[in-house]
């Protein structure tokens, strides 16, 4: 399966974790992640091969995400529209495309996040560092599951393990985060992008 999909289709040891954390409840997760409005941050991807890429994320919600590939990379994957394109540095054919509902990333990029829906979470553990939550598509289970990872003090997203529908893991560890900025639409603009791109 292609890399770029098994990102979307959802090293700890790199992020810094504060000691003796408790479990965070699923409500105060979700009040978080809904008061997310737009996130940038340099990000770092474990793919399933072991590979490692760099890039830069933006993240506008709802639905709205674009993932920027460092060289010698230069792919980019964009969510908008409700859909997801993956664009391919080393090919001039048109983005492939799918629907955003088809990925756990959706989950998090929903305009109404709520974790505390029956059979959405199937994992809330902690293990004094962090709070790990695993959840899925209640009614579409075989899309994948996302897990994602908490610290609290004060309460923050960390890195997202996504799980796709063949079992493949793709893993995002997130930088610092910049929060509440003003991100353009045309960076989530899948139609733009492929025109610029000549696709």
């Amino acid at each position: 399966m292609n890399r770029r999909f098994a990102i979307l289709a959802p090293l700890a040891l790199l992020v810094p974790l504060p000691a003796a954390a408790q479990k965070i409840p699923l409500n105060a997760i979700s009040d978080y992640l809904n008061r997310l409005t737009t996130v940038e941050a340099d990000f770092t991807q474990i793919n399933a091969d072991g590979s490692v890429s760099l890039g830069r994320i933006f993240i506008k919600r709802p639905g709205r995400a674009r993932f920027e590939y460092a060289p010698p990379d230069r792919s980019l994957v964009i969510a908008g529209g409700q859909q997801v394109a993956i664009f391919d540095a080393k090919s001039n054919q048109p983005p492939e495309q799918f629907p955003l509902k088809r990925t756990p990333l959706n989950l998090i990029l929903a305009a109404n996040v709520d974790l505390g829906r029956a059979k959405m979470v199937v994992g809330h553990v902690a293990d004094g560092t962090s709070t790990r939550v695993r959840a899925q598509d209640p009614e579409h289970p075989e899309y994948g599951s996302i897990e994602l990872v908490f610290t609290e003090g004060p309460l923050e997203l960390r890195q997202w393990i996504i799980t796709d529908d063949l079992g493949a893991q793709t893993t995002v560890v997130l930088g610092e985060m910049t929060k509440g900025g003003d991100l353009g639409a045309r960076l989530f603009d899948i139609t733009a992008e492929t025109a610029a791109r000549g696709n």
